[in-house]
């Protein structure tokens, strides 16, 4: 996991007042405030680490300025993760939620840390993969989304997490809308990408839980020789959807090697390496294990990558309106550009 940084001065909170409220849910954690850390990774919520003593635990709460309204909502996050627990082991034990406004000026939650290995751009200094470890690391990056897709919502009682069928017409409205409301003078309006989206709708292959920002930099690994994934981070944008637009989504962060240098800019996940699974055969190895017949794949990449346009473009809007100083947002405008380039090249190849 990237190592956590000494906290921006706009994202700083009081450590006092959070331990007292902590205090009053937890026992033990002792008379002293935690010393708190910022993790630099992610570009939405914001994420704390809390050291006392004897243990670590992690706070997320929202952070300020221009946001999407339906963002950041840390009750259904906490939730989510809460219900998941029994019925799939991979989420972080939460420990309190907060909702007032004396403590943090917003709601927040807390949880426990989940310790183990994430891997983020580069392997970490030392750190090894051969083509087999890194292929056997691939399988099992699918096979967890796999084991995802098919938690009981019903068991784990959040049926009523997302609003059921219509969830592909409403995703292409939706960011559609998102990416046109946060437009700036500088990038493209995605014009053509977007009427072809909204023509070119597939049915649903069905509604599942899905975690919406599932990628190898959300996961944690217990180890650098074994590679299991015991964790999966990030659950914000967790709902019921169609589990084929989740991976598309997912798929437009997997660099693989044969991509062009802007992609390779972008890469934040060491998924270039050689042995992991190309796109093609993350699509082949998901759609064998689960039966789904995929149809034409074209539509669910541009989706995925109208979709990171769209929230790229929000957060360099943010940057851009004085809403944040984080410095990872000033140049998101000039990948966006490529983003449309892009989604057009892949629409013009044609049903393959």
């Amino acid at each position: 996991m990237n190592a956590p940084v000494e906290v921006r001065a706009e994202d700083a909170f009081d450590a006092g007042a959070v331990h007292a409220w902590l205090s009053a849910k937890v026992e033990g954690l002792g008379a002293a405030p935690p010393h708190v850390r910022q993790f630099p990774g992610g570009a939405s919520n914001l994420t704390y680490l809390l050291t006392y003593p004897d243990r670590e635990l992690i706070l997320r709460r929202p952070p300020a300025g221009h946001k999407a309204a339906s963002a950041h909502d840390m009750r259904r996050e906490y939730r989510v993760q809460h219900a998941l627990k029994p019925v799939f082991p991979y989420v972080p034990r939460m420990v309190a939620f907060g909702d007032d406004p004396a403590v943090l000026g917003g709601d927040f939650y807390v949880m426990e840390k989940l310790d183990g290995l994430i891997l983020r751009g580069d392997l970490p200094p030392g750190m090894t993969l051969s083509p087999d470890q890194a292929r056997e690391l691939s399988g099992k990056v699918v096979d967890r989304l796999v084991d995802l897709h098919a938690v009981d919502v019903e068991k784990a009682g959040l049926a009523d997490l997302g609003k059921g069928a219509g969830y592909v017409e409403r995703q292409i409205r939706g960011w559609s809308e998102r990416y046109v409301a946060a437009r700036t003078d500088n990038v493209g309006d995605f014009a053509e990408v977007r009427a072809w989206l909204a023509a070119n709708q597939p049915a649903e292959v069905g509604i599942c839980l899905i975690h919406n920002d599932y990628r190898l930099d959300n996961l944690v690994l217990d180890g650098p020789s074994t590679l299991n994934i015991t964790g999966v981070l990030d659950w914000e944008m967790a709902t019921l959807g169609d589990p084929l637009m989740e991976l598309g989504s997912m798929l437009a962060y997997w660099v693989q090697a044969g991509d062009d240098d802007v992609m390779h800019t972008s890469r934040r996940q060491p998924t270039h390496l050689p042995g992991m699974f190309t796109r093609e055969e993350f699509v082949a190895r998901y759609a064998e294990r689960t039966g789904l017949a995929v149809g034409d794949w074209r539509f669910y990449e541009v989706y995925g990558l109208f979709r990171l346009a769209a929230v790229l473009q929000q957060l360099y809007r943010r940057y851009r309106d004085g809403g944040t100083r984080n410095p990872a947002f000033k140049d998101f405008w000039q990948f966006v550009g490529y983003l449309d380039w892009r989604c057009r090249e892949i629409i013009a190849k044609g049903c393959v």
